[in-house]
């Protein structure tokens, strides 16, 4: 039997809790035929296609293992309470007072770089009082930066237009890149990479990732992470 990885297992027992079988699953998500069987672990992409279509998965669970398969039944006198979990400011940033700030459906955009250019949809405003100036969130998917962040939580943004000399090594970036003819978007912290000038290696906090390295003109769009928001329901 091929070892698979874990989240692979769990989306595998998910399917058979449901009775969906694999072709249906290929077919609804648009996911290659066969990706389930592979050895190789789950993209983004992947991710983000599985939970566009199954969405009573506990994506907690689904990352981590942790909690129920299924997500809990919303309790209509449930509040949900948003908490800025951790800012990441600068000793140059310029704090607003107070801001808008759009939180885009990355979900329903074609890519980071629609977003980035104000071409998706807004489902909401946040406002959050001495932040530097910031272009716009989205929610993430994904446990490469577990327990910093984790799937479901909300990124804040600056877009950077000139990333080739802008970059600052050990902050951490939203930022999407071209790899085998596919778009890649995650969080990651960038650091130099050994591999020279033209490389740069993309950290997780997630001890369970390894380090990438990836040519710079492979960057599509780039944004440094300047806010993180993390939604509790309370009872």
């Amino acid at each position: 039997m091929k070892n698979i990885s874990t989240q692979k297992e769990r989306i595998i027992q998910y399917l058979e809790t449901k009775g969906v079988s694999k072709n249906k699953f290929y077919t609804e998500t648009g996911i290659s035929n066969g990706v389930l069987d592979k050895s190789s672990g789950l993209t983004m992409d992947t991710v983000e296609k599985f939970y566009s279509k199954y969405r009573d998965i506990n994506l907690e669970w689904l990352i981590t293992g942790t909690g129920l398969m299924m997500k809990e039944p919303q309790n209509p006198n449930n509040e949900q309470v948003a908490i800025v979990n951790k800012k990441y400011l600068m000793r140059t940033d310029i704090k607003q007072e107070l801001q808008e700030i759009p939180l885009y459906d990355f979900q329903a955009a074609a890519g980071l770089t629609s977003v980035f250019n104000e071409k998706a949809n807004i489902l909401d405003r946040i406002k959050i009082p001495n932040l530097p100036k910031c272009d716009g969130a989205i929610s993430i998917v994904g446990d490469s930066m577990y327990p910093l962040l984790k799937s479901g939580d909300i990124v804040i943004y600056k877009v950077i237009q000139n990333f080739v000399e802008n970059i600052f090594w050990g902050e951490m970036y939203l930022l999407s890149y071209s790899f085998d003819g596919d778009e890649m978007v995650t969080v990651k912290y960038i650091q130099k990479s050994d591999k020279g000038d033209e490389y740069i290696k993309l950290v997780s906090q997630n001890s369970n990732h390894q380090a990438k390295d990836i040519r710079i003109d492979g960057i599509n769009s780039l944004a440094l992470v300047k806010a993180s928001i993390r939604i509790n329901n309370m009872s």
